[in-house]
């Protein structure tokens, strides 16, 4: 199996004067609330394991206070774990020393910030390029590279300008070719979209999508947008007072909450606009294909697509293909089966 890009082992985050030896209450089954009123320490993380795999898009979403942008800030240790592991391609990040912890930064991983973070003294351009001037780059050179990805997210003319004459999705534009200029295998976003308005956050999530395509970066996005998250992640970790309560395939976890909590989440959600015909298929057994199939659909087809393409007809049955292959069948009742919300089982059982 191949080295995921990160790996959180055991990770716990426990806010106060005696964050360690708070662990072990937290080991033996203390609420969050329960820490706060007992002992004045807060719960930020508990027990979190998460593999995120190289050239994905791991989306962690969560309500306010859920630990989501306390989980990203322990990546590149500007929040330091109260115990645990963090590895970046199999190296502990917790054993490098100052030295190294500031490569890796530079290195290793980007940040895109909800609030822009912008210097606004400094030209759209020189923003962009300021990673590779942090890196002792030479000014043609930061420029040049600067001046690639600003076009690349649709800011070719506006180099000279500053951020106070940008829109707010533009500003992040400048955000995220800051990140690209950077260069780096690891992208970190936290709530980056999150401060524009719903048609520029659409944008910019049709954006990501496609610069993800080419470049394949790990993208660790955080949000609290249950719509966004689907349309994002590849992989999706759904935390709750800091632990993790069901994690996986955005898809399998719409169609097979395992909490009532998760259940809650997905129960307002257009399914047929979000589920894809690849997650409700049935498999082609020896490659056998039905004789009264109405014809071939994509494997990445919304069901609301095929529901116009059939009419609303429940008899039709379609060959799904990939990349020109046959690969599977959908029956429409099957199709209709999945637009009902399944219940979560009753114990609520956590996923780790």
């Amino acid at each position: 199996m191949t080295q995921p890009m990160v790996s959180l082992r055991g990770l716990y985050k426990i806010f106060g004067a005696k964050d360690k030896d708070m662990v072990q209450f937290v080991k033996d089954g203390m609420s969050k609330d329960d820490l706060l009123a007992q002992h004045k320490h807060v719960l930020g993380l508990n027990d979190i394991n998460v593999d995120m795999q190289a050239g994905e898009i791991t989306v962690v979403m969560g309500l306010s206070g859920s630990g989501k942008s306390t989980l990203i800030r322990h990546l590149n240790r500007l929040i330091e774990p109260t115990a645990g592991e963090i590895l970046i391609q199999g190296e502990d990040v917790m054993k490098l020393s100052d030295d190294d912890l500031r490569t890796a930064r530079q290195q290793k991983m980007s940040m895109v910030f909800q609030k822009f973070a912008l210097l606004p003294h400094k030209t759209v351009l020189k923003n962009a390029g300021m990673p590779l001037s942090v890196r002792g780059q030479d000014e043609a050179a930061c420029d040049t590279e600067a001046t690639k990805w600003l076009e690349r997210v649709g800011l070719k003319g506006y180099e000279n300008h500053h951020p106070a004459q940008l829109s707010g999705g533009m500003q992040q534009r400048v955000g995220i070719a800051r990140a690209l200029t950077a260069n780096t295998d690891i992208m970190l976003m936290d709530e980056a979209f999150s401060a524009l308005d719903p048609l520029i956050r659409t944008d910019m999530q049709d954006l990501l999508l496609e610069l993800q395509k080419e470049l394949h970066k790990t993208i660790v996005f955080i949000t609290h947008d249950l719509d966004e998250a689907l349309k994002l992640a590849d992989h999706l970790v759904i935390l709750k007072d800091g632990y993790v309560v069901q994690q996986g395939e955005p898809q399998h976890i719409l169609l097979n909450p395992n909490d009532p909590y998760i259940e809650d989440f997905v129960s307002d959600i257009n399914r047929a606009r979000v589920l894809r015909v690849r997650s409700i298929m049935t498999h082609l057994e020896d490659g056998k294909i039905p004789a009264d199939a109405h014809g071939e659909v994509d494997i990445d087809a919304t069901l609301e697509s095929m529901i116009a393409k059939s009419g609303g007809d429940t008899s039709h049955a379609y060959i799904v293909m990939r990349d020109g292959e046959a690969v599977g069948t959908l029956d429409m009742t099957a199709l209709v089966r999945a637009l009902v919300p399944r219940a979560a089982p009753e114990d609520g059982a956590r996923n780790y």
